[in-house]
C-alpha cells in the first residue's frame, strides 16, 4: 500500500499555517478596532462577517470548480490574496474600506482551501493522521494570529498593519514548493469528474454540514469576543484577552493530531460524537465561570471543537468521493465561515445586554451538532486514496459498528 508522501504534507502543513493565521487575524483585530476606531460590539463583528459572508459563498463554488479542473495555481494566488487583504485592514480609517479588504483575504482563505484538501487528501493517503497534520498547520496558524497582531499593532498602532503580509510571502513560496514536490495532479478516473469509487451520500454530508455549522458559529463566537469577554471577567487588560484567545487557538495543536490518532484506534463519528457532547460542558464552563478558572474552560473548550476538525474533511470526502472538491470546499469552507454570519447577531444581543448574555446561546448548538451526527454511519474510505492507515481506519468502522450503543448512549 502507498504510504502518506510526508515532505508534501509537511509543506502543505505550514501554507496553511500562512494562510490560516489572517482567519485568526481578523478576530484577533476586532480589539484594536474597538479602542483605536471606538467601534460598537456589533460594528466591530461586522468586519468578522465581512470576511465571512462572501468567502462562505464563494468557496463551495471554488470546490466544485476543483472537482472538474486542476487549479494548482490558486494556492499561491489565494495565500497573497488572504495576507494582502488583512495587512491592508488598518491602513484606513474608512469603515467601508475595512470591510473590502478584509472581504477580499476571507476570498483568498476561499479559493485555497478546496484545492488544499484536494492535494493533501492524495498525499496523505487515506491516512487519518496524516490529514491531522494538514489540518494542524492551519490551527497553527490560527493559534499564532493573536500573537502576530499583538507584537505588530499593539506596538505600531493599526497603521503598522503592512507589516501583516510577511507570512503571506513565505507561504506563496512554500505553496509552489509544495506543488513542485507533490508533482501533476493523476487525471480524474473515467466516467465523470472527479472521484468515482462509491456513491455520494448527500444526506449524511447534509448532517455532517450541519453539525459543523454549529460549531462554526460556536468558535467564531468565542474567536471574535473572547479576548473581549476575558478582559471584562478577570480585570485583567489587553494582555489577558490575548492569552484566552492564544488558549483557544493552541489547543488545536494537539487536538487536531490527538483527533487523527484517535480516529485510528476508535472510529472517527465516536470521537466526533464525543467531542461534541465536551465541548458543550465547556462552552457552558467559559460562560459561567468566573476568575482564573476560566483559562481551564477555555481549553476544554479549544480541545472539544479541534479534535473533530480533520475528521470532519475527511468524513466529507469520504461521503462525496465523487465531489471532493465540493466537500472540501464545504466542511472547510462554507460550514466554517458561515459562523462569521452569527457575530453581528452576537455583537447586537452585547450591545443591548452584555457579552455574558449574548455568548449564553452557544452553550446550546454542540448539543444541536451531537444529535445530527448520532444517526450517521462511517463511511468507506476509497480505494483511490487508502493507505496502511486507511486499512486500520476500516477496522476502526468495524470497531464502531461493534460499540455503537456505548458510544452514542
Amino acid at each position: 500500500m502507498p504510504k502518506p508522501h510526508t515532505r508534501s504534507l509537511a509543506l502543505l502543513s505550514v501554507s496553511h499555517a500562512c494562510v490560516d493565521v489572517y482567519q485568526g487575524a481578523v478576530a484577533a483585530l476586532i480589539p484594536f478596532f474597538v479602542a483605536e476606531r471606538a467601534y460598537s460590539y456589533a460594528a466591530a463583528s461586522g468586519i468578522v462577517l465581512a470576511a465571512s459572508l462572501l468567502s462562505s459563498v464563494v468557496q463551495p463554488l471554488f470546490g466544485a470548480l476543483t472537482d472538474r479542473w486542476p487549479l494548482p495555481w490558486l494556492l499561491p494566488v489565494s495565500t497573497l490574496a488572504g495576507g494582502t487583504g488583512v495587512a491592508l485592514a488598518g491602513v484606513s480609517g474608512s469603515y467601508a474600506v475595512t470591510l473590502v479588504v478584509v472581504a477580499v483575504s476571507g476570498v483568498g482563505a476561499a479559493a485555497y482551501h478546496p484545492e488544499a484538501a484536494r492535494v493533501a487528501r492524495r498525499a496523505s493517503r487515506g491516512s487519518h493522521t496524516a490529514m491531522g497534520w494538514f489540518s494542524l498547520g492551519g490551527n497553527l496558524g490560527f493559534a499564532t494570529a493573536p500573537l502576530l497582531v499583538a507584537a505588530v499593532v499593539a506596538t505600531g498602532g493599526l497603521r503598522a498593519s503592512p507589516l501583516l503580509v510577511v507570512p503571506a510571502l513565505a507561504g506563496t513560496a512554500l505553496c509552489v514548493a509544495a506543488l513542485r514536490t507533490a508533482g501533476a495532479r493523476p487525471p480524474a478516473p473515467k466516467g465523470g469528474p472527479g472521484e468515482q469509487a462509491g456513491r455520494d451520500d448527500w444526506a449524511s454530508f447534509a448532517r455532517l454540514s450541519g453539525a459543523i455549522v454549529c460549531r462554526s458559529i460556536v468558535f467564531v463566537g468565542l474567536s471574535t469576543f473572547l479576548a473581549l469577554y476575558v478582559r471584562e471577567r478577570t480585570s485583567g487588560g489587553e494582555v489577558s484577552g490575548t492569552v484566552a484567545l492564544f488558549v483557544l487557538y493552541a489547543g488545536g495543536a494537539v487536538g487536531t493530531v490527538a483527533g487523527g490518532r484517535l480516529a485510528t484506534r476508535f472510529g472517527r463519528l465516536p470521537v466526533v460524537r464525543w467531542s461534541y457532547a465536551l465541548t458543550a460542558l465547556a462552552v457552558a464552563g467559559v460562560v459561567l465561570v468566573p476568575g482564573p478558572l476560566l483559562y481551564g474552560c477555555v481549553a476544554l473548550t479549544s480541545a472539544g471543537l479541534y479534535v473533530p476538525f480533520s475528521l470532519h474533511i475527511t468524513l466529507g470526502q469520504d461521503y462525496l468521493p465523487r465531489r471532493v472538491g465540493t466537500a472540501g470546499g464545504v466542511t472547510l469552507g462554507l460550514t466554517v465561515s458561515i459562523g462569521g454570519i452569527a457575530s453581528p447577531l452576537i455583537g447586537a444581543l452585547a450591545d443591548v445586554t452584555s457579552l455574558q448574555v449574548a455568548l449564553a446561546p452557544l452553550i446550546a448548538l454542540p448539543a444541536v451538532g451531537w444529535f445530527l451526527l448520532r444517526p450517521l454511519r462511517e463511511p468507506a474510505v476509497p480505494e483511490s486514496v487508502a493507505g496502511p492507515e486507511a486499512e486500520e481506519g476500516g477496522q476502526g468502522v468495524a470497531l464502531e459498528s461493534a460499540r455503537s450503543r456505548t458510544f452514542r448512549a
